[in-house]
């Protein structure tokens, strides 16, 4: 198996944590992201709202597919975490992410937990992508 990483210079270093943003699997041409959250290229968060950290990661999700080959449009799973009881944000997260997936219609799966990447991350989502063909 041959296994490229993906880190664009757009974002945050996860070198310290010892991650990629991405692998990509240059065999099957599967994309395998990382969980993004609303973290800039220092670590910080950029936004304190939910609806704002959910759109700001999946800005960042739109950088690592297109750094790795891949798009929106060639997502098979999303996963996102959310601080905190799930249905108490469906109501703004949903929204955002149909606009954000649009027709792609990926698998998806949401999950509230306890805690995240930091003490005011309220989101993160992690995907699985093809790379175009």
């Amino acid at each position: 198996m041959s296994i490229s990483k993906v880190n664009p210079s757009a974002l945050y270093d996860g070198s310290p944590f010892g991650l990629s943003q991405a692998a990509v699997d240059t065999e099957s041409g599967l994309v395998f992201v990382s969980g993004q959250v609303d973290w800039d290229a220092n670590y910080e968060l950029k936004s304190d709202t939910i609806e704002a950290q959910t759109a700001n990661a999946l800005e960042n999700l739109s950088i690592v597919l297109k750094e790795a080959g891949s798009s929106v449009d060639n997502l098979l799973q999303v996963r996102i975490f959310v601080r905190g009881e799930l249905a108490d944000h469906m109501e703004k997260l949903a929204p955002i992410l149909a606009n954000y997936l649009g027709s792609a219609r990926p698998a998806l799966t949401g999950v509230g937990v306890a805690s995240l990447a930091s003490p005011g991350t309220l989101v993160e989502i992690e995907a699985v992508a093809k790379v175009r063909q």
